[in-house]
């Protein structure tokens, strides 16, 4: 199985931008964590964050030409016409 991450928007900032409302982690550790996690678990992932939106449509018109990934977790950060989902 194959997992695309994709961040927009501002999800870089994790970790430091108003670190007392949205915590102390970085964009960083939580793609380690879910490094970590994919790899006991036999799952290739990748991860993209931009802070543009035709760079995250362009990644996911890639992936669909590459067949690739079976699933993939949008987190659109300030886009707000997107919902956060998977498929």
């Amino acid at each position: 199985m194959k997992l695309l991450v994709l961040n927009g928007p501002n999800l870089n900032l994790l970790g430091q931008r108003e670190p007392d409302l949205y915590g102390h982690e970085t964009l960083a550790d939580i793609e380690n964590t879910l490094r970590r996690q994919a790899l006991d678990n036999g799952i290739e992932i990748d991860f993209l964050q931009t802070n543009h939106e035709g760079e995250l449509i362009e990644r996911i018109h890639a992936a669909r030409q590459e067949s690739t990934p079976s699933s993939s977790i949008r987190l659109p950060g300030r886009i707000p016409q997107w919902p956060c989902w998977m498929h």
